[in-house]
């Protein structure tokens, strides 16, 4: 069930909350995006509602509580992005699996639009997880996968056009710059982070409104607030590791949840998805403790919808004439049995 909630408090705290404090005087001590670890399962963060004040965009709406474009419309397809109107309801999705590989440095799933930041905490401090939308590489100028690390830290740094900006330029008839200075003209905005994957960097923006879309050259975009948050803490020599993972499955408690994103590219939701999801949900390399409802399953996976979806056991169906089906069709419905 969503809340209507306000904007948490953005000063971290670094002690629990007294026990005689409430929920939600606990929960304002940390920042949008941040979490603690769970000491089992994998889901953080929840969905709740806010109204829209004034004039404020969706967009606004998504910045302040830690969302993307993607995100945002997905959540609220019927509320316009440029006029919703003051005190109408916004969803906002901010429940999330963890993704399914190491909880270290840093993660980045291209498919989810999203970073993940797993800093190292000092002995009694609670183990934590900060989470932030993202901007990657259009079509054509995919983000690199695979593992790397930060390389430099650089303040307002100067942006020096590549080949593919000149050549874009003289097809329209103009001359890009040779060195664009730091300013508000700069794409990296005034904080970036260098990967050891040669021009390639994690960095800030002029254009926050793409934050949550497809839409740089390769790097990785964020809201200016959030690099320059990261910019301070993470050490040089911190891990990249850069996935492409669409579908994401894990636990909370005894209740198996499924998220599942839009592939970057063209991609059945069939069987090869099904068993990479069961794998998922695997503990101690045995069966899923809970029964799963495959059918609810398979609809998640033929409907993406970024949505933490729980895997609840499914009615006992009536029964119906017999059809004839695919191959894949009855595999489906024998899990579902």
């Amino acid at each position: 069930m969503l809340a209507i909630a306000s904007v948490a408090g953005t000063a971290w705290a670094e002690e629990e909350a007294p026990a005689e404090e409430s929920d939600d005087a606990s929960a304002e001590e940390w920042p949008k995006g941040h979490y603690p670890l769970p000491e089992q399962g994998d889901v953080i963060g929840e969905d709740y509602a806010v109204e829209v004040e004034g004039e404020e965009t969706l967009l606004d709406v998504a910045r302040k509580h830690n969302v993307g474009y993607e995100e945002i419309r997905r959540a609220n397809p019927d509320v316009s992005v440029w006029l919703p109107g003051e005190g109408t309801k916004v969803t906002i999705p901010g429940r999330f699996l963890l993704p399914p590989v190491e909880r270290e440095g840093i993660v980045i799933n291209v498919a989810e639009l999203r970073l993940y930041y797993y800093p190292s905490v000092e002995e009694g401090e609670t183990p934590r997880v900060e989470t932030y939308p993202i901007g990657i590489g259009r079509e054509g100028f995919d983000t690199p996968l695979g593992k790397t690390e930060t390389t430099m830290n650089l303040k307002d740094p100067a942006w020096y056009p590549p080949r593919s900006v000149r050549e874009e330029a003289a097809e329209r008839g103009e001359e890009a710059p040779a060195v664009v200075p730091p300013g508000p003209d700069n794409p990296l905005g005034s904080h970036a982070i260098l990967l050891e994957i040669p021009g390639y960097l994690i960095h800030g923006t002029n254009k926050p409104d793409g934050i949550g879309m497809r839409a740089s050259r390769g790097c990785i975009r964020m809201f200016p607030e959030d690099v320059a948050s990261l910019f301070e803490r993470v050490p040089v020599g911190t891990q990249v590791h850069l996935i492409n993972q669409p579908i994401k499955a894990g636990w909370d408690g005894d209740m198996p949840y499924v998220q599942v994103y839009e592939p970057l590219e063209e991609q059945e939701a069939g069987m090869a998805a099904l068993m990479e999801t069961l794998t998922m949900l695997e503990r101690d390399g045995g069966e899923p403790s809970t029964p799963l409802n495959y059918e609810l399953l398979r609809e998640l996976l033929e409907n993406p919808s970024g949505e933490v979806a729980a895997l609840t056991p499914a009615t006992t169906p009536e029964p119906e004439p017999e059809e004839e089906h695919s191959e894949e069709g009855l595999f489906w419905e024998e899990l579902a049995v």
